[in-house]
């Protein structure tokens, strides 16, 4: 079943709204899998995606060893924020090679899941610093100032498919639906991993920056279509902002779309956040019956085969999905 939570994480004058979406698209099964832990008041907020590949009782497999180890990993050391800052890419490559060999395990123990492999991204932020690692072609976007950008390198054949594009040695069409475009030149399958991407340097963030972890089914929205509802409803929430990507690729009617999962994650100030909620308090019935609870299950619309999205908001609590 599709589903979305969000929770809010405040640290170093920073907040960060985050709401989490996940579904299968027109497939048959689920290959992605998705985790985020932001501890209100915690030092340390960081998301865990992964794209499996391998098909049924396979991929599925894949990307849930990979977000475990790693998720596992960061959990226990983000019990001690100082050390991980300090010691990031290092602790975030250890914990590649362990879900890799993980996956390897699992692959020699099972047969029949020769062949599985899986992505990785993991944004990891301490107030206003943002690492990451990823292996593979599942996207981190930055949406800051009215541009969307990737930040991690795509690990696939795309980026060279565009440059041959660009360069006028290929037909754009031909370019944008090539069979080969989706290969990929680096993957957590067991094996040696080829390329990770894990910069030593941090992006500062900024008061009114949206960060967008996704697998690459939200791709099946060119960035433009994404930077439009970024544009014009960057003021929402992030459980709103969730809600309309997920409209978009529905409204794209595409019978080929992918299982798609990502996070947004708001960044604000929280000397702004804070006057925002003294002005909605201010505003707020006084009788406390007519209040709301701080948490609610809405029922939104049908994706695929009649099933429904349903939205758990929780203003004051983190969460973890998988």
């Amino acid at each position: 079943m599709p589903t979305r939570r969000q929770g809010r994480l405040r640290s170093a004058n920073m907040q960060f709204d985050v709401a989490s979406a996940i579904n299968r698209g027109r497939r048959d099964y689920q290959e992605d899998a998705l985790a985020t832990d932001f501890p209100l008041g915690g030092e340390v907020g960081f998301a865990i995606l992964s794209d499996g590949m391998g098909g049924h009782a396979a991929g599925d497999v894949a990307s849930k060893i990979v977000v475990t180890e790693v998720f596992s990993e960061l959990k226990l050391q983000s019990g001690n924020a100082a050390h991980l800052a300090d010691n990031i890419c290092q602790i975030l490559r250890g914990a590649v090679r362990v879900a890799n060999e993980c996956v390897k395990a699992h692959t020699d123990d099972h047969s029949e899941a020769a062949g599985m492999g899986a992505t990785l991204v993991a944004p990891v932020v301490f107030g206003d610093r943002l690492h990451w690692i990823s292996v593979g072609d599942s996207p981190l976007f930055l949406f800051r100032d009215g541009a969307l950008a990737q930040l991690n390198e795509d690990h696939s054949l795309a980026p060279q498919i565009d440059f041959m594009v660009d360069k006028g040695l290929m037909d754009p069409d031909e370019g944008r639906f090539h069979p080969d475009r989706n290969s990929l030149t680096s993957v957590l399958i067991g094996g040696d991993i080829e390329r990770i991407d894990c910069p030593e340097k941090p992006v500062q963030l900024q008061d009114g920056d949206t960060l967008i972890v996704a697998s690459d089914g939200l791709q099946f929205l060119s960035n433009e279509q994404i930077t439009t509802v970024l544009k014009h409803y960057g003021d929402r929430s992030s459980a709103e902002i969730a809600d309309l990507l997920l409209e978009a690729l529905e409204n794209l009617g595409d019978p080929d779309q992918d299982n798609v999962s990502f996070s947004v994650i708001k960044v604000e100030h929280s000397a702004r956040s804070a006057r925002a909620a003294v002005s909605q308090i201010d505003a707020v019935e006084p009788d406390a019956s007519h209040r709301k609870t701080s948490g609610s299950m809405v029922a939104r619309w049908p994706f695929k085969g009649g099933k429904t999205v349903f939205s758990s908001a929780r203003n004051l609590r983190g969460n973890r999905q998988a």
